[in-house]
């Protein structure tokens, strides 16, 4: 069995790392870089799956009765997780409205400035 507190470390880096390029992907799509935008949400996915797969694994060593101390850093992680997936449906949510906005704009022939 690995290491809990390494996997409760792992659980909080890809959470973070997940959240960072999920808010990257914000800032390309506002600067109208869809492309990046994509990417980064690509990139997002890949570690929130990565986060997610921690936490899948924490969860099977409880029910084989191999209980992980509930502690600061578990909760800490726990929390990172939970904000990191609310981030990426946000931050989806977000491209999509920068993405009508530009196409609303093409349309009208204006740049919306």
């Amino acid at each position: 069995m690995e290491d809990n507190s390494l996997m409760i470390m792992n659980l909080i880096i890809h959470a973070g790392d997940a959240k960072s390029s999920a808010m990257e992907a914000i800032y390309a799509a506002k600067k109208k870089d869809f492309d990046l935008a994509n990417e980064k949400i690509k990139e997002a996915n890949a570690k929130i799956n990565q986060a997610h797969n921690t936490q899948t694994n924490l969860l099977t060593e409880e029910a084989n009765g191999n209980h992980t101390e509930l502690s600061l850093l578990m909760i800490h992680a726990q929390d990172h997780l939970m904000t990191a997936l609310t981030f990426l449906d946000m931050a989806k949510e977000l491209i999509d409205v920068y993405s009508a906005m530009e196409t609303l704009k093409a349309e009208r022939g204006t740049d919306g400035e």
